[in-house]
């Protein structure tokens, strides 16, 4: 969440039509709509070879894989935002009465850049763990080979407050993450291919 509109506060129906018209996507949070900044081109690349891997990794399961354009909401929280990429398995569950915001992701990716890296390792990821459905989230660094790979353990719902996860962490080009919430792996070089980091 970045730079917040002049208006101070919002319903979430008057951000989602200001959504709807709007040139750009914002986050929405607490009655506040922050603006999201724009990625560098090794960002887009690796977003898209997510999106690929996945799509080709999945073809023949009953899941989904979703860009950046569908918008997830955390119903707990009530926060608005667009992942990277999202899969969903089985079937959807949509905001009432809309087809463009979904709430039941069993996979996130994230890919990190400078403006970002903080936020999605820390308050994002804390609203992703209020998420139910939600069995893995995945970190991607954009400016080197570094993929962390987040896996609940326990249940979500349960009173207890025992809902842990662990961490898988994938560093150099060499190896495979491994996704067990859709049971795939994907190597880490496909995920990082024609990235030039700058140069």
């Amino acid at each position: 969440m970045l730079r917040p509109t002049k208006k101070t506060q919002f319903t979430p129906a008057e951000y989602l039509a200001m959504e709807q018209a709007a040139d750009y996507k914002s986050e929405y949070y607490d009655g506040e709509i922050f603006a999201m900044s724009g990625g560098t081109a090794d960002h887009s690349v690796i977003q898209g070879n997510w999106i690929a891997a996945l799509h080709q990794q999945l073809s023949a399961k009953p899941c989904r894989v979703f860009t950046s354009d569908m918008r997830l909401l955390v119903a707990r929280s009530g926060l608005y935002t667009y992942p990277d990429a999202m899969v969903v398995c089985g079937k959807i569950e949509f905001v009432e009465r809309r087809k463009d915001t979904l709430t039941n992701p069993l996979l996130i990716v994230e890919v990190l850049s400078e403006s970002t890296r903080t936020y999605d390792r820390g308050v994002k990821f804390n609203f992703y763990k209020q998420i139910p459905s939600l069995q893995e989230y995945v970190l991607v660094e954009s400016e080197q080979a570094h993929v962390e790979v987040y896996r609940r353990v326990g249940d979500p719902s349960a009173r207890s407050g025992q809902d842990l996860w662990t961490m898988d962490l994938s560093e150099g080009l060499d190896g495979d993450i491994r996704l067990q919430s859709v049971e795939c792996e994907i190597s880490v070089a496909q995920i990082y291919a024609k990235v030039t980091w700058g140069n």
